[in-house]
């Protein structure tokens, strides 16, 4: 009986603490942004936004993918570009790829490249060691610590304000799902991805509710199509992602954002609905942010003691026009 009562008082201490240590969290604030650059224009003026980022003392900047336009080369000069760009970031930043920098270079305007064969490089350059790009660290947890997950470096996940952020590589020109080909289908590529990305989702939803933390946000790419989701016709390279996440969402009782690029079009709205397709997912915030041709980020604040948890600011970029 003694010692029942022992670990029953250890494992009361130890929610006590977990629920404290999210409570006592201070707010944070960090900036979103992706679909940049695609035009030289965009890249010549790439510092200059950033640096309008850094002017805001964020805690980290998060760009969630596309870093080229999809008609443009894939070469490594390209991609080193970018990167040199990022690593001058005065604030941590994590990047997430999108389709444009791998799943779409086997296009002939793109330099007819192997897809696997860029993804592969992205990881060699943009993924190495466990901090994230950027002159300040933030240290990140990499699914590539699992040697199941081995190949993931770019899936993420790191705590803020009370809340756990978690990249994905979800990228758009439906997830990769029939590869170069778009016969088909499902590729070995899109499969075995799709298993390592299920296996992050739950271990970082089972995470927040062991810490008992105020929110997720996570971080994709691709835009998964909420609406075509509620009406029953969801294209098979986001279906079972947006099942898990909508089954996952229920069951967690903070807030979750998913944040995405893709279509270009900025909103911060609620399109998740129940599986009776009847009702909104209320705990749950989708946020897309800017891309081309209208650039800008959003600047946005975690605090585990707001009840929205979450809160965004969006930040059109009044650089000069192209045409000035």
């Amino acid at each position: 009986m003694a010692i029942r009562r022992t670990t029953a008082l250890v494992s009361l201490f130890s929610l006590l603490l977990a629920l404290a240590g999210a409570a006592g969290a201070q707010p944070v604030s960090f900036g979103l942004f992706g679909d940049t650059p695609y035009s030289h224009w965009e890249r010549a003026r790439l510092p200059e936004l950033m640096s309008e980022m850094d002017s805001e003392d964020l805690a980290f900047v998060v760009h969630d993918g596309d870093i080229k336009s999809g008609g443009s080369v894939c070469s490594d000069e390209v991609l080193r570009d970018i990167l040199g760009v990022f690593q001058a970031s005065k604030t941590p930043l994590v990047y997430v790829p999108g389709d444009n920098e791998w799943t779409d270079c086997h296009r002939k305007s793109n330099g007819g490249y192997d897809p696997l064969e860029r993804l592969a490089k992205l990881r060699e350059l943009f993924f190495v060691g466990d901090a994230a790009l950027g002159q300040r660290t933030l240290p990140l947890e990499r699914q590539s610590r699992n040697p199941a997950f081995a190949s993931y470096r770019e899936n993420v996940r790191w705590e803020a304000g009370g809340a756990l952020f978690v990249g994905l590589n979800l990228p758009g020109s439906e997830n990769n799902y029939h590869g170069s080909t778009h016969n088909g289908g499902p590729v070995p590529e899109f499969v075995e991805r799709s298993a390592a990305n299920r296996a992050w989702l739950a271990q970082a939803f089972a995470l927040a509710r062991v810490k008992r933390l105020a929110g997720i946000l996570i971080v994709i790419q691709a835009n998964p199509g909420f609406e075509a989701f509620s009406a029953d016709r969801t294209r098979p390279g986001y279906r079972e992602f947006l099942m898990q996440l909508r089954a996952e969402t229920q069951a967690f009782a903070g807030r979750v954002v998913l944040v995405h690029g893709d279509t270009h079009w900025h909103r911060i709205d609620q399109p998740l609905l129940n599986d009776t397709g009847k009702e909104l997912v209320s705990n749950f915030t989708r946020v897309e942010t800017f891309g081309y041709p209208f650039p800008g980020w959003i600047k946005a604040t975690v605090d585990a003691a707001d009840p929205q948890v979450f809160r965004f600011s969006p930040r059109p970029w009044r650089a000069p026009s192209p045409q000035n």
